[in-house]
């Protein structure tokens, strides 16, 4: 069983559970079925009979010719003439009816048992049951109830085989069609079963092209439905399209640090290439140190905004969340920041007392540091800065205002990318990871960011909690 196919599996499975039934509601057929039978035969035989009274018909005299049918009988009988309609001479389901005289003649119709049933004396409406050797007789007697028929007997009688006949008439053609229908069933089952789990053959040769061929753009193409599979294959699907979309942003984020990096350290490397071939004094050297320590520096900080944003992205359940006063936390950051005095722009905060949010500090810190060292950067001279902490609603919104150079409406859906920079000629001192790493702050805290800027006038960028 462990070597078969789960379609192999299924329709074992469905062809044993069917094939049981079908005996079983065979065997309980039979059983049921000869009760029923029996009972019906002896139902016909009793219908037979009281039907057949209305045939038996008295006449004073005999009726005109014009009036005669020349398929019924006509028997003088006492002081007149007896009619017994042609139709008294057909054996229904092999039902035969006698009429008697009471003392046991039999004037018209059949007996197949009359020698068993001579010394039977006549009961009306009473069913009997008459063994003649191992074959049972069913036996009704009926009284003919009109005055002029007064002593007259109807006497019905049909044989237990009869209802023998119909239900192996009913065996063969069971026998006939079941198997035959149990054998479509299964075949149907089979058919089914496999179109059922075609997509997971589809889903199985899809990833194993992924993983032979690396291909992350192939998808599972099972087409619409709503079962599921095709949940599992819209599942799957998903995942495959965040896969790719994860190592799409591995590989560009692999090449953007190699990019950042080059950079910084052909500078150090053309530095220490002039100092040992061109540097004659103390100053020279002194100046191609100081360009190797910027460039250090800058490297150290590229390094630590990376993991810092690895960080956030892997190890999001790492960071602790409570309750938080965030007024009292923005004003303390803010605080520290307005003595820069970076560029002479003055930093206000205003802020909505008693904002509390379940988050984590650190990380908050970071994001409002982060926004407002960006302000600075790209601040005017002697202009301000305004951070903003309202509560509205269900939510609480943290914005930072500065009047700076502002960005231009198609770059302000490129700043939250990794290392881009609006300006790079004025804003070498970033790493380009800062508003990356508060838009992943953000959602950290089920949040997101916004931005409004004019060139020239400003911006305002908005975190919403």
């Amino acid at each position: 069983m462990k070597n078969l196919s789960i379609r192999m599996k299924i329709t074992l499975w469905f062809s044993v559970v069917l094939v049981a039934v079908m005996a079983l509601t065979f065997l309980v057929a039979l059983s049921v079925s000869r009760s029923v039978i029996q009972k019906t035969v002896r139902d016909g035989l009793v219908e037979t009979v009281e039907d057949n009274i209305d045939e038996v018909e008295y006449y004073d005299e005999m009726p005109p010719e014009e009036q005669w049918n020349n398929a019924d009988l006509y028997i003088e009988f006492r002081n007149g003439i007896m009619e017994i309609d042609d139709d008294f001479l057909d054996r229904v389901n092999g039902i035969a009816t006698g009429l008697y005289q009471e003392d046991g003649t039999l004037m018209y119709g059949e007996n197949p048992i009359a020698n068993h049933t001579s010394d039977l004396a006549f009961a009306d409406e009473t069913l009997r049951e008459i063994s003649v050797g191992k074959i049972t007789y069913y036996v009704y007697d009926r009284a003919l109830s009109t005055e002029e028929l007064e002593g007259l007997w109807l006497r019905g009688v049909v044989s237990e085989q009869q209802g023998d006949m119909q239900l192996s008439s009913v065996t063969r053609v069971s026998l006939i069609l079941m198997p035959g229908l149990v054998l479509l069933a299964i075949l149907g089952g089979y058919l089914i079963a496999g179109r059922s789990l075609r997509p997971v053959k589809e889903m199985a040769a899809t990833a194993s092209q992924i993983g032979q061929g690396r291909d992350l753009k192939k998808r599972i193409p099972i087409g619409p439905g709503k079962d599921e599979l095709h949940t599992l294959a819209d599942t799957f699907n998903q995942m495959f399209e965040r896969l790719e979309e994860s190592f799409e942003q591995e590989k560009q984020f692999a090449s953007d640090v190699s990019h950042e990096l080059r950079t910084p350290m052909s500078v150090i490397m053309a530095q220490c290439e002039f100092s040992m071939e061109y540097a004659e004094n103390e100053e020279d050297y002194r100046e191609a140190l100081t360009v190797i320590k910027r460039q250090g520096d800058h490297m150290t900080a590229l390094i630590e905004d990376m993991l810092s944003v690895t960080r956030l992205e892997r190890k999001a359940d790492s960071y602790t969340m409570e309750e938080l006063d965030l007024s009292e936390l923005v004003e303390t950051v803010c605080g520290e920041l307005s003595m820069l005095k970076e560029k002479d722009i003055i930093l206000t905060c205003g802020c909505e007392p008693g904002v509390t949010v379940k988050g984590n500090r650190e990380l908050l810190v970071r994001l409002l540091r982060n926004l407002i060292h960006n302000a600075y950067r790209y601040g005017k001279e002697n202009g301000h800065i305004l951070v903003a902490l309202i509560r509205a609603g269900e939510r609480v919104e943290l914005s930072v205002t500065d009047d700076g150079i502002g960005i231009a409406k198609e770059e302000q859906e490129k700043i939250f990318h990794r290392f881009y920079q609006v300006d790079t000629a004025r804003s070498s001192r970033g790493t380009g990871l800062g508003l990356s790493m508060v838009q992943e702050i953000a959602w950290l805290h089920g949040g997101e960011v916004k931005v409004e800027s004019e060139p020239g006038v400003g911006s305002t960028f908005t975190v919403v909690l």
